[in-house]
């Protein structure tokens, strides 16, 4: 890419070496490849499978939960479809906060990239809640020492580079997956309809055996089914360390998508199915919990599932770091955070955007209020969707004929659809928990503010996202 001689801001007058600058701020290129890519977008939600989706069977019932799971799904793949276009577009680091500044600007890139921020840099305190009760379970070991020295060990294995943390991911994943499927298999033979329903029905509209809640449950349980996919759409954050991003992407997205929502299903409906959706309902270990009822305490199966779950919890941990390292070294790089953020270290990793979220997620999970903790990331996470859809539809309508290396099936009509379920899924948090809602909001409205009253001033010419937007806007003039 042919920068400018300068890297200048809209408000200083110091000129800064665009080499210096953008050497100084440089990924190791060329290190993944589509399988990793695909076990990266597993590796993101595959905690998700463990613990947390079961506290929706609290809020709507087995038969809400499922609803719902059904509906973020959809929401899900065709959010996929829609961001494999736009990453083959335009394969930089900053993933959806890239596709919205080509599409509505400095501020509508500000405002998903933030959203994303919110969304990565508390998925980790959470996951890290649910590692300790793990270590309890496990090794009679909770709090702030585990909460730690898991910050301290994982960002450090990213200090050395994308390539060598995303193959351990990759191994870490894939035990985890051998999990998943020791516990189908295991359920599949003690499975009863009648298990689901065994939530007395309530007295809310349309409470029935299916939906003990009523209609309004399967609303509630729609940030619980989110737990189930939450952070697959982070996959593009490796664009610019992907091999044929055009060919790698796509499939890096799609195929962890189709092995995320096997999973969701199979474990929602054999677990409950097997155990009693009223077992699960509340329980910080559901999988062990489920083996449990169905085969006793002291089995290999549950022992086996306990070890492995951690695994699991550990391989989400582990690659939500490098997912928020890539969000905020891309916006520090063009300017919406402090410069300093996107430093490389020798290895060409991000040693402050992977160190000072850490700090932050570390204090955090301190609060032991996993559920919380889930609610304000999942806030984060839809504002980010809807607004990256919006992107894609802005981009159809507005550039048709930009070079679309991967094509989303159906068009505008996918990421419509996407569009108007991410919008229900904004509102669900509020019905949930309006407290915590406000809170997301509040942390949202300080990164707003940051921008409106200083970085707005402050943004960096000659990145990636301003060059890609810059070229399509001179050939739209041509």
């Amino acid at each position: 890419m042919d920068h400018a001689n300068t890297v200048s801001t809209t408000s200083t007058s110091a000129d800064i070496s665009s080499t210096e600058y953008f050497s100084q701020r440089q990924l190791k290129q060329g290190t993944v490849g589509w399988l990793l890519l695909i076990g990266l977008g597993v590796a993101y939600v595959i905690s998700g499978d463990f613990a947390g989706w079961n506290f929706g069977i609290a809020q709507g019932g087995w038969g809400g939960l499922f609803v719902a799971t059904i509906l973020v799904a959809i929401m899900y793949l065709c959010l996929c479809l829609s961001m494999s276009e736009m990453s083959t577009m335009m394969p930089t680091a900053g993933g959806g906060y890239s596709f919205a500044r080509a599409a509505f600007g400095p501020f509508g890139g500000y405002l998903t990239g933030t959203a994303i921020l919110i969304e990565y840099s508390i998925a980790p305190a959470a996951i890290a809640v649910f590692i300790g009760g793990y270590c309890e379970a496990l090794f009679g070991l909770n709090g702030w020492m585990v909460y730690l020295s898991c910050y301290l060990i994982f960002m450090g294995i990213h200090l050395k580079g994308a390539g060598e943390a995303l193959k351990i991911m990759f191994v870490i994943t894939s035990v985890a997956v051998i999990a998943l499927v020791v516990f189908v298999a295991a359920m599949a033979p003690h499975f009863k309809a009648q298990n689901l329903f065994d939530i007395p029905a309530g007295v809310a509209t349309g409470a029935s055996a299916f939906l003990p809640h009523g209609y309004l449950g399967i609303w509630a349980a729609v940030p619980f089914a989110i737990w189930f996919f939450l952070a697959v759409e982070g996959v593009p954050l490796a664009a610019e360390e992907a091999k044929d991003p055009a060919k790698s992407l796509p499939r890096g997205l799609i195929g962890a998508m189709l092995i995320l929502t096997t999973f969701a299903i199979l474990i929602l409906v054999l677990g409950a199915g097997a155990a009693g959706a009223s077992t699960l309902q509340n329980s910080d270990a559901p999988l062990v919990d489920a083996l449990t009822k169905v085969y006793g305490t002291g089995t290999w199966l549950a022992t086996f599932v306990n070890f492995v779950g951690l695994a699991g919890l550990i391989a989400s941990f582990f690659s939500i770091i490098y997912a928020y390292s890539r969000q905020i070294f891309a916006l520090s790089r063009a300017g919406y955070l402090p410069t300093s953020l996107s430093l490389t270290n020798k290895n060409k990793a991000p040693y402050l955007a992977i160190i000072i979220p850490g700090i932050i997620g570390f204090f955090l999970s301190l609060s032991r209020e996993g559920d919380s903790l889930i609610l304000i990331a999942v806030f984060g996470a839809t504002i980010s969707y809807v607004l990256i859809l919006l992107a894609h539809i802005k981009l159809r309508l507005s550039k048709p004929h930009m070079p679309r290396p991967y094509k989303t099936p159906g068009g505008i009509f996918t990421s419509s659809i996407a569009l108007v379920l991410a919008i229900g899924a904004v509102v669900a948090g509020f019905v949930v928990n309006p407290k915590i809602w406000f809170i997301a909001a509040a942390i949202y409205a300080c990164f707003i503010a940051y921008f409106l009253f200083y970085s707005r001033y402050h943004l960096i010419k000659g990145t990636p996202e301003e060059e890609f937007a810059n070229i399509k806007a001179a050939e739209e003039q041509t």
